[in-house]
């Protein structure tokens, strides 16, 4: 009697609970059924989803999200992952209005047995369609206004919405952990796959994630316990739950997005311009398509070129600072970035110091100087004075500028002085076109800029700032017909249905190996006369064959370039560039100090040749192209004059324009010179000139 007293009782406590809860949600149906969101535009659900970075082969670089995310339709579906997820989360799913009514009495018998001291695990009731209104509209907090409200939108939803559909919203919208929102990123982040090509382990590993999603240390048990629900359910036999049971769960190490260190440099570039340009909501939750420049052979062979340096030469030297640099490689007609590295590491240093770092020049400005020579008719082989200069930097100090040999040659042809970069003549020729014409052919293309007022000799020097990735813009100029071209990262950026998005990047034509470059007049005004521009990308190669850039050379490939250095080796550059490709070379320390022996712009332009021979390497020999109207002469590299009347020494071919030609026999007394091994019949020098 006293057995059937106690249950009595407590099947009225039950009674009276469940008829108090049905009352209690009645009156809160009432209450707050008329204060919630609009849950209707989830019929056009078009969640967060993660912006993706591509190479110019198609190649995945890095996704960029608030949330990763990638959608997923439900015909896409594998059916038994969808299956794992009803089995594991809501058995009922495919039957109930929403709620499930008998999830709830069982939920709440044994929460009642479990506050009696029965030995109940707590329990809820939650079924898909209100985890979608809780993760869509609601907050997670737990209070009975939440959860009758979470009761009362998935009944409309289910009201509105097909299960098909429900569920896709689901799939689509739950977080997995390693900040994967939907299973199509949780494939990819735990397994590195599709989800259509998930194995029955790996589907129910997924399924297993939503009560503990950052708990990895149980996953194989959680993993089983889907496996076991699932044979219970009749989704698949016994026999299959055992051997998925069995499967190793390879789950990607890390947990995090992966990418080459040699891609992180481009891909951190391009992230920087995109801000600025669509902004962060656009960039990193509305799923861009995002098609870049960057070709990946390419990029690891210059990132592998400046690496081998950069190691090389901090392996043998203590301290923590380390030797840094950069490589910047482009198409010199379409400004398209082949290839970038920043630096040695990214993972070490994120600073760009191809695109950030602001140096002085050195003689890399030498260029821009000769050329405003060129553009005022003055001869390739124009004889300049290589001998001793006093003059004064300010009213104190007494300034005599040196050539890097420490030597003076006397008469030099203009040639001459720049393949071998020889600083005094330089100094001279500026005196001669003047500071302000020097100057200006370098802001003209885009070294310095347009605004700079500080006007001075040091400038036409190289004592002025720049980046790399200006100097080697500027240096396309001298070979795609004379056109500052604006270096461009990306090709197209689409939206997450395929449409091009306007004004993020610039509109050109596809321009590959066996294409035509693209016409000068698509490519606006050009900056210098074909014939002075030819003039001096001739001496540039000469400075590659005979001068300072040797080490730059390509075995069967023709190449043009200039070394450069600053005062006491504090920097090292080359920029160089054959036909159709250009790549530029920085070297030095964060904070500024001299690299020391055995370092200077020859290890740059090993770099420029160690990027070079690869990246050429299945391509044919072009020359650079040869504007009309100029004529070609033999003549001896020492003193200008026409070979078939100077014949000894080393004889060149020279291009001249209409009214130019070789040089007349010197007159006055010579003496026997030998420049980096070579003889040279030279005019005597004059000492005591004064600029």
């Amino acid at each position: 009697m006293r057995f059937k007293k106690i249950l009595k009782i407590f099947l009225n406590i039950i009674f009276w609970c469940i008829t108090f809860g049905i009352a209690a949600l009645a009156a809160m149906i009432f209450i707050y059924g008329n204060d919630l969101p609009d849950y209707k535009k989830l019929a056009t659900y078009a969640p967060p989803v993660a912006t993706r970075l591509y190479a110019a082969d198609g190649s995945l670089l890095i996704e960029y999200a608030a949330e990763r995310r990638v959608f997923i339709d439900f015909a896409d579906m594998p059916p038994q992952l969808v299956n794992a997820f009803v089995a594991a989360e809501d058995q009922n799913f495919w039957t109930h209005p929403g709620i499930d009514i008998q999830g709830i009495v069982r939920a709440s018998l044994n929460n009642i047995m479990r506050a009696m001291g029965f030995d109940a695990k707590f329990s809820g009731a939650s079924t898909i369609t209100q985890q979608v209104a809780k993760n869509f509209f609601l907050t997670s907090d737990r209070t009975i206004s939440r959860k009758v409200k979470e009761a009362i939108l998935a009944l409309r939803l289910e009201r509105s919405f097909s299960k098909q559909h429900i569920m896709t919203l689901y799939l689509n919208q739950i977080f997995l952990g390693a900040r994967a929102y939907g299973v199509g990123s949780a494939a990819l982040m735990y397994f590195n796959k599709p989800v259509k090509d998930l194995s029955l382990a790996e589907c129910a590993f997924l399924a297993s994630l939503p009560k503990a999603p950052n708990n990895r240390d149980a996953a194989i048990e959680r993993r089983n316990y889907v496996l076991r629900r699932m044979a219970e359910e009749g989704y698949i036999t016994k026999e299959e739950a055992t051997a998925a049971a069995a499967e190793a769960l390879n789950i990607n190490s890390g947990f995090t997005e992966q990418m080459e260190d040699t891609f992180q440099y481009f891909a951190e570039e391009v992230r920087r311009q995109l801000l600025d340009t669509i902004g962060r909501d656009e960039l990193y939750n509305n799923g861009l398509y995002i098609k870049t420049t960057i070709q990946p052979d390419l990029q690891r062979a210059a990132s592998n070129a400046l690496n081998k340096v950069l190691d090389n030469y901090n392996a043998g030297r203590s301290g923590n600072e380390k030797l840094q640099g950069a490589i910047i490689v482009m198409n010199p007609y379409t400004g398209r970035v082949l290839a970038m590295s920043g630096g040695r590491s990214f993972a070490q240093s994120s600073f760009n110091r191809a695109t950030q770092a602001m140096r002085q020049i050195g003689s890399t400005i030498k260029p821009f100087v000769y050329l405003a020579a060129l553009e005022k008719g003055m001869s390739p082989e124009a004889i300049l004075l290589d001998a001793p200069i006093v003059g004064w930097k300010d009213a104190f100090t007494e300034w005599k500028p040196e050539n890097n040999d420490k030597k003076f040659l006397g008469d030099v042809p203009l040639r001459l002085a720049l393949e071998t970069s020889r600083n005094v003549p330089t100094v001279r020729l500026v005196e001669q076109i003047g500071v302000r014409d020097a100057i200006d052919v370098a802001k003209r293309f885009g070294v310095y800029p347009e605004n700079m007022r500080d006007v001075n000799l040091s400038f036409a020097l190289g004592s002025g700032e720049t980046t790399l990735q200006n100097l080697v813009t500027g240096y396309s100029a001298f070979v795609n017909g004379g056109h500052v071209i604006k270096p461009r990262l990306v090709d197209y950026v689409q939206d997450r249905y395929g449409r091009t998005i306007d004004g993020v990047a610039p509109k050109i034509e596809k321009w590959g190996d066996g294409m035509l470059p693209p016409d000068d007049d698509d490519m606006g005004p050009a900056l210098s006369d074909p014939q002075s521009l030819y003039q001096l990308v001739s001496i540039l190669q000469g400075a590659v064959e005979r001068g300072t850039g040797r080490q730059a050379m390509v075995p069967g490939h023709t190449i043009a370039g200039k070394t450069g250095t600053t005062n006491d080796v504090k920097d090292a550059w080359f920029i160089g560039f054959s036909k159709n490709l250009i790549a530029g070379v920085y070297l030095g320390y964060d904070t500024p100090r001299p690299l020391g022996k055995g370092t200077g712009s020859y290890t740059a332009a090993r770099v420029f040749s160690d990027f070079m021979t690869p990246a050429l390497a299945n391509q044919k020999n072009q020359p650079f192209s040869v504007p009309d109207g100029l004529h070609f002469v033999r003549v001896n590299r020492a003193t200008g004059v026409a070979a078939t009347r100077d014949p000894n020494g080393v004889i060149i071919t020279e291009a001249f324009k209409a009214n130019q030609g070789p040089n007349e026999p010197a007159e006055t007394p010579t003496v026997v010179i030998t420049v980096d091994g070579e003889t040279m019949e030279q005019v005597a020098p004059q000492v005591g000139g004064v600029f």
